[in-house]
């Protein structure tokens, strides 16, 4: 079995999401094209932005059904990240939250993608 590095979002426009994950995760792109863009997440696993026009076969999904998340080590980690998110003007679906699983907020990118930051509970 191939080892899994790749999680791709269709998006409305790949160019315009390449430049809100450049800004929101500091990251330079590894690969482009005019309609699809792939930038590093971290330990090998990338980040594909696919637009919507291009995907073949077509998908009938709609964004905001899924989402991805990044692990924080502490709670103190997640209020930071969403901090520096919500000053890069980062649209917010739930603000820092004391949940059973840990300590989390949800962000949305500019399609309505989930972004989840939490820090797991110990």
């Amino acid at each position: 079995m191939a080892d899994f590095n790749l999680v791709v979002l269709y998006v409305d426009d790949a160019q315009a999401s390449s430049a809100f994950y450049q800004t929101l995760l500091e990251c330079p792109v590894a690969q482009s094209s005019p309609k699809f863009v792939v930038l590093p997440l971290g330990n090998g696993t990338m980040l594909g932005l696919w637009q919507r026009d291009a995907v073949v076969p077509p998908s009938a999904s709609e964004a905001g059904s899924s989402e991805i998340s990044w692990t924080a080590p502490d709670a103190e980690a997640v209020r930071a990240t969403f901090e520096a998110w919500t000053t890069r003007g980062v649209r917010i679906a739930q603000p820092p939250t004391a949940m059973p699983f840990g300590h989390t907020f949800v962000a949305l990118d500019p399609d309505g993608h989930r972004l989840r930051v939490l820090a797991p509970a110990a």
